[in-house]
């Protein structure tokens, strides 16, 4: 078993949109996606990461577990674990997140909303009782 777990962790599958790529409308994949170039619409990359490139730029709501933006971002971010906005971040738009951070240099407007960590399911079962 110990190596098929260092397998899936070694894999570290990555979908890239380029700095040429212009895409409209639903975007989803079951691995972490970088993007570099344009996207406008949706984008759910499936409880994994998403990062928008230095070049991106996103006109989208996004739902991801963490999300990098190092580029331009319209819209609002669900995070389930996190947010990170580097230097050169431009974001306007609403967060949701249980964790944020916001470097120097980096331009955000908008609304934060820090989450709470979802209860156990066991927790929730007990309560129902």
């Amino acid at each position: 078993m110990e190596t098929t777990n260092a397998r899936e962790t070694a894999r570290g599958e990555t979908t890239l949109i380029g700095t040429s790529i212009v895409i409209k409308g639903e975007l989803s994949c079951g691995e972490d996606l970088y993007i570099d170039g344009q996207v406008e619409g949706t984008i759910d990359p499936k409880g994994n990461q998403l990062t928008i490139g230095p070049h991106g730029r996103v006109k989208a709501n996004v739902n991801a577990s963490a999300v990098v933006v190092q580029g331009k971002l319209e819209g609002s971010i669900q995070a389930s674990d996190r947010v990170d906005l580097k230097q050169s971040a431009v974001v306007t738009g609403d967060i949701a997140t249980q964790r944020i951070s916001i470097d120097d240099g980096a331009y955000f407007k908008g609304r934060v909303n820090i989450q709470r960590e979802s209860p156990k399911k066991e927790v929730v079962r007990a309560a129902a009782s």
